[in-house]
């Protein structure tokens, strides 16, 4: 389930293994880390799209044109018809994918490497210190854990500049409990992650931008971080505060970097 990244995916910057799995590159200029005893053994689960970076202005609209393009062509479906059941499946799977390999018997691979093909990926992401920055002063582990396919998500954080401070991505293909496919907002998954990890729910934080997602964290016993980003109330799947969302929310942030600048981060 855990790719591990033993190497970092751009060049100059060579890891340097911690204890247990973590590895880590030299700091960001101007960073100092400050890690606690007591810290050390914290677990940040970090998803990726809309919460490290925003994917909306480049990314997000080609992959929901790949996604229709797929649906169109394999199910036999009009551009209308393909747009709606995309929406559909991922509204009520938490990932397109899910619905289309449940109801249609979809190859997840083929379907993975047809709508996340970014050849021009470090064009459209650029390196981003305040990012790295703020990854680098984050007490503890540092896992990447996406609905999104291994070679994109490499991809991204690559472009980022933040391999090094990753340790592990689970990614989408991985995110099997019980021999079948279980992406975010799953609870199973959640509790066969912290196990793979040999850690606690209780030592585990999870960051996302999607509020179903940290339901199901927050079932698991993590404590939770939402990312709102810019936030488009038009927007459906958009983040947003509902009524009892403060007993899922632990600290609510505009940008990943915030959290960092947050004194509500001292309950982590």
């Amino acid at each position: 389930m855990l790719h591990r990244l033993r190497r970092p995916l751009h060049r100059g910057v060579s890891p340097r293994p911690a204890p247990g799995l973590t590895h880590r590159g030299p700091r960001p200029p101007g960073v100092t880390v400050h890690q606690p005893a007591a810290k050390r053994s914290l677990v940040w689960l970090l998803d990726l799209d809309n919460t490290l970076h925003d994917s909306r202005p480049a990314l997000l609209p080609r992959i929901d044109r790949d996604m229709t393009a797929f649906m169109m062509a394999r199910l036999g479906l009009s551009e209308l018809e393909a747009g709606a059941l995309r929406r559909h499946y991922w509204q009520r799977y938490g990932a397109t994918l899910l619905g289309l390999v449940r109801h249609h018997a979809v190859e997840p691979t083929d379907f993975l490497h047809a709508t996340h093909r970014f050849p021009d990926m470090r064009a459209l992401v650029r390196r981003n210190l305040r990012l790295r920055r703020a990854l680098a002063q984050l007490p503890g582990r540092r896992v990447l854990v996406t609905n999104a396919p291994h070679h994109y998500a490499r991809q991204v954080i690559g472009s980022l500049g933040i391999s090094n401070l990753i340790e592990a991505i689970v990614s989408i293909e991985t995110m099997r409990v019980a021999g079948r496919l279980r992406p975010k907002p799953s609870t199973a998954l959640m509790r066969r992650i912290v196990a793979r990890l040999r850690t606690q729910a209780s030592r585990c934080v999870m960051v996302e931008d999607t509020l179903a997602n940290l339901v199901s964290a927050r079932s698991a016993g993590l404590s939770t971080v939402l990312v709102t980003g810019r936030v488009d109330r038009r927007d459906p799947g958009a983040p947003r505060r509902h009524a009892g969302s403060a007993r899922i929310v632990d600290l609510q942030v505009q940008s990943f970097e915030r959290i960092v600048r947050s004194p509500v981060r001292a309950r982590f």
